[in-house]
């Protein structure tokens, strides 16, 4: 390598990602893919014609910097609604390319070179490479057990005058996990008189089951005053691969997300941001989405009740985990391997999510899936051994 092209890479620990590694391993084995986080079926067709009529109208120019207003007033009426928080659209309301990307601009504007943020584990695997790129140290807290409680006491212990932001994830991936008011009630009180930002990830704030709540930072005054809640419409109403997300905040943190906007993508996708206002103009179509995949979550979990494998019902997600520890002893990143290689059934290994690694036998599997695939991976799951 020659002197002009020497580097050091910024993220020298970072891997190529376990969804990249599984994905490819279903690829090429042809296997039934529950691993990636996205439906295998499509999307609302009447979605689909108001973005083919949004470019046909000629809405194929840049969009503002924030988004259409029009959709930021949807999104702000869809919070006043479920929340009782009411945002400004014209100041407090950001239309992202993905929640992804939400995450990332608010991690970008907020954390500098030696600040901390602290992040419950197991969590999605954007947070801490962001953190990185950003100079900041990830300072991790293991959720316990195997239903992942949060030890609210231990979090408080890692906050120190260094503590910069901290980043929850409810519902929760990978466990299904919703927060209940009173994990919420003591995260406030813990961030009470304190300068911590909150950044929420709420990506899948309508998939709640057993008539349980989502609890959204929105919802608590003391939370909504420091947070930066983001949200996904691709997770919502099934088109994950449109890139369409958003954030919102108070106007003092969304000015200085404003300006890594700016500079990163500046605005998203114009027709779709158009579909999406006309869309959510009729809110049942977020509001009946935890019926439709409680039945999912419900139809996986009956048909692989004789199968070994052992399973709390997922509260919330699209996403539910198995544990095999009554099959095998392997660490779980073998046992997924072997599940694509041996029983071409993919799924995601557990342990990448969590502090140190830590391997609670526990692979995750992505049940937003037709009737038929749920049905072909129970039948392979009967087989295991």
């Amino acid at each position: 390598m020659s002197a002009v092209t020497q580097f050091s890479s910024k993220l020298p620990k970072h891997q190529t990602s376990i969804f990249t590694v599984m994905g490819k391993m279903a690829r090429d084995h042809g296997a039934v893919n529950m691993s990636q986080g996205y439906p295998n079926f499509e999307t609302d067709v009447r979605l689909k014609d108001l973005v083919t009529k949004a470019m046909k109208d000629g809405y194929n120019q840049y969009a503002p910097l924030a988004g259409i207003p029009q959709l930021r007033e949807q999104i702000v009426n869809k919070i006043e609604a479920l929340h009782k928080k009411t945002y400004d659209p014209n100041k407090e309301v950001t239309v992202t390319d993905g929640a992804t990307q939400a995450l990332f601009l608010a991690i970008t504007a907020f954390v500098q070179p030696g600040d901390e943020v602290i992040v419950l584990k197991p969590a999605y695997d954007s947070y801490e490479p962001a953190i990185e790129l950003n100079g900041g140290k990830p300072v991790l807290v293991q959720m316990k057990g195997k239903d992942y409680e949060v030890d609210w006491d231990e979090v408080k212990a890692k906050i120190s005058s260094k503590t910069r932001m901290l980043i929850i994830n409810t519902p929760h991936n990978p466990s299904g996990k919703v927060f209940s008011k009173r994990d919420m009630q003591q995260l406030e009180a813990l961030l009470r008189d304190t300068d911590i930002i909150l950044l929420s990830d709420e990506v899948y704030e309508h998939i709640i089951f057993d008539e349980l709540q989502h609890h959204s930072a929105s919802a608590f005054p003391g939370l909504a005053e420091r947070a930066v809640v983001c949200a996904s419409f691709g997770k919502t109403f099934h088109n994950t691969g449109w890139k369409m997300g958003y954030c919102v905040a108070p106007a003092e943190l969304m000015a200085e997300i404003w300006k890594v906007m700016e500079v990163n993508v500046f605005c998203v996708h114009h027709p779709t941001q158009r579909a999406f206002a006309e869309y959510l103009k009729t809110p049942d179509h977020y509001l009946q989405l935890g019926n439709f995949y409680q039945q999912k979550r419900d139809r996986f979990l009956e048909l692989i009740q004789d199968t070994a494998f052992k399973a709390i019902p997922a509260q919330g997600t699209y996403f539910q985990l198995l544990d095999y520890s009554e099959i095998t002893q392997e660490h779980d990143v073998d046992f997924a391997r072997r599940l694509i290689t041996e029983y071409n059934l993919a799924s995601i290994p557990v342990s990448v999510f969590n502090k140190d690694q830590l391997d609670q036998k526990q692979l995750r599997f992505c049940f937003a899936k037709t009737d038929e695939t749920l049905v072909e991976a129970a039948e392979i799951l009967k087989k295991v051994r």
